[in-house]
């Protein structure tokens, strides 16, 4: 498994990072919708945390509707995982730092054009 890291220092509570590091394993194709999840005892014992911990975890994705439930099988990726994820990501996580940035170009007095060419020239960078 060696994929799930959890930052014991963050401010972060575990079975957030647990969940989030679960996302991102889906997002990057480590985990395939409609495949098994990584099991509770699993991740406990990997990352050194309690069960119940790792279950908090596991069911904040349940409840996001990421991994389903099925009685007596392992924990299952739901088949719309990838674009659930991506999707909540956008409005929230997306969101949040596309704020921050505004709000640093403001302190600093950046033109929102200076901002937007900044941006623009970012992304074609990254697709070198």
């Amino acid at each position: 498994m060696k994929a799930l890291k959890i930052d014991e220092n963050s401010l972060t509570p575990i079975y957030v990072q647990i969940a989030d590091s679960i996302e991102e394993d889906i997002l990057n194709d480590k985990l395939m919708e409609g495949n098994a999840c990584y099991s509770q005892l699993m991740i406990a014992k990997e990352l050194k945390v309690n069960p119940a911990t790792a279950a908090k975890g596991i069911n904040l994705l349940v409840g996001h509707e990421i991994l389903e439930k099925q009685r007596g099988q392992a924990m299952t990726i739901a088949a719309d995982a990838k674009s659930k994820i991506i999707e909540r990501k956008k409005k929230t996580d997306f969101k949040d730092k596309i704020e921050e940035l505004v709000k640093l170009a403001k302190r600093l007095h950046v033109s929102e054009e200076y901002l937007q060419n900044q941006i623009s020239k970012t992304f074609e960078e990254s697709e070198r």
